[in-house]
């Protein structure tokens, strides 16, 4: 008798990390399986059911788990990232797309084998939409999930693709099969504005001048912002992030008329950023660089996106605003990694 379990796949970053400890505190929640292609972190290996070793693009691993386990839901985290992408596009896309087929094939055959849908919970990001130039960005309103869907990134690309894929997989796999049945997937995508997180390390993302910033000012540091003081993209925490894939999962299918949904924190200029970061550092030393390339990544993106679908269909609600998100989240628990007293 195989177990019933949750996977999670890209486990070791800090929404796997925020999912595995969630799940660990629920009395009715399933045992995790995850997979990385780095050991499990210590410090939430013994909340886990089983912790493998291994690359989603392995399909004989993927066959061994499907029949060690009977599979729930799917969190589908695993993903080369915006920056690196695009120096390793052609990787970026055998990961990002041939891994999400691979994950998605898995629910589609796990769906069978116990004869009730398996969720399959995606996120996505920011990086879809492709505004033409600054200016049709600053007159755009609010973005919905179905404008200006035109990525300038391999990220933004993979990441749309997979999303249709989602869609496709849901309602559409085998469609001229000779007896047509339910896919069995039920596909969920939450498509995320810029994450920031207090403790885990920025790494040269796209969006990622604003901890970048926080980082600095903590050690004492002077910091290049690398986009114009002008820019404005919206943002969310992390503790924001997992709540809204744990949300979307506990949504009864039958609220959702959707399968991508946009979500959101707040929007802010990295000059009113600058602002937060100063006042919580007197010393912090910020100037604006505006280097070209990433800069020009960020101004396709959209200075606010409308979440409005998400709210409306599973009451989504983010529990941090700007204010809070640096006052109560992000400067304290960024300078508690220092022991640096702010008002230095």
């Amino acid at each position: 008798m195989r177990k019933k379990v949750t996977l999670i796949t890209g486990a070791n970053g800090e929404v796997g990390h925020g999912l595995i400890q969630t799940f660990a505190q629920l009395p009715d929640a399933l045992p995790v399986v995850v997979i990385d292609i780095r050991s499990l972190d210590p410090q939430v290996g013994g909340m886990v059911e089983d912790a493998i070793i291994g690359d989603i693009l392995d399909m004989p691993l993927l066959d061994k788990l499907m029949m060690e386990y009977e599979i729930d839901t799917i969190y589908h985290l695993a993903a080369l990232l915006s920056t690196h992408s695009e120096f390793r596009p052609e990787a970026a896309h055998r990961v990002n797309v041939q891994g999400t087929i691979n994950l998605l094939h898995l629910a589609y055959e796990q769906s069978h084998w116990h004869a009730h849908p398996v969720k399959f919970i995606f996120p996505s990001s920011i990086a879809v939409y492709g505004l033409p130039d600054v200016a049709t960005k600053e007159s755009a309103p609010p973005l919905t999930e179905d404008q200006y869907l035109t990525p300038t990134t391999m990220y933004g690309c993979n990441k749309l693709y997979c999303e249709h894929l989602g869609r496709y997989y849901s309602r559409y796999y085998r469609q001229l099969a000779a007896a047509a049945h339910a896919t069995g997937v039920d596909f969920r995508c939450v498509r995320f504005p810029g994450l920031i997180s207090a403790t885990t390390m920025p790494t040269g993302g796209t969006s990622d001048y604003a901890p970048e910033m926080i980082h600095a000012a903590a050690q004492g540091k002077a910091y290049e912002c690398f986009v114009r003081p002008d820019t404005v993209i919206p943002f969310m925490v992390m503790p924001d992030g997992i709540k809204a894939l744990l949300d979307i999962a506990r949504a009864p299918r039958e609220q959702l008329t959707r399968h991508v949904y946009n979500v959101t924190g707040f929007s802010l200029s990295a000059q009113e950023i600058a602002h937060l970061v100063r006042e919580a550092f007197a010393s912090a030393d910020i100037a604006f660089q505006g280097e070209n390339k990433r800069q020009a990544i960020v101004d396709t993106w959209p200075a606010e996106i409308d979440d409005s679908a998400a709210r409306r269909d599973w009451g989504w609600r983010p529990d941090y605003d700007a204010p809070r998100a640096f006052t109560e989240y992000l400067i304290p628990t960024i300078q508690g990694q220092y022991k640096v007293d702010s008002r230095q």
